[in-house]
């Protein structure tokens, strides 16, 4: 997908804010955390079409409305991801600016997790 200038103009601002982790980064940080939560914020229909395992779905439409219900413990480690990395790090800037101390963005989103033959459900 070609994104438009503003919107990478966006992203980036934001990327300089947010830490990326890699699959391999990712996959590391569940194992070792097992009260890590990773989080998919793709649209519902990418989500119901396949999701990496252990993921649970909020929505880059929904996730600040409803973080805090779901995880009201600021201080929880969130890994989230998208389709290529992009919506994930303007989630996880809008979630640091909302308290969120221990937020990630996995670098290359569901495309990257595939792509290593991480677990995934679903398609």
């Amino acid at each position: 997908m070609k994104h438009s200038p503003g919107f990478l103009e966006l992203v980036n601002t934001a990327r300089e804010r947010v830490r990326e982790l890699t699959v391999e980064q990712t996959q590391t940080r569940l194992s070792e955390n097992p009260n890590a939560l990773f989080i998919d914020v793709r649209e519902d229909a990418e989500w119901n079409a396949g999701h990496a395992a252990r993921a649970t779905h909020l929505g880059k439409g929904i996730i600040e409305r409803d973080i805090e219900k779901q995880v009201p413990d600021k201080s929880t480690e969130l890994i989230l991801y998208c389709g290529g990395g992009f919506r994930s790090i303007l989630a996880a800037d809008a979630l640091q600016q909302m308290g969120y101390t221990n937020v990630a963005s996995m670098a290359g989103g569901w495309r990257a997790w595939r792509d290593a033959n991480a677990p995934v459900t679903g398609n």
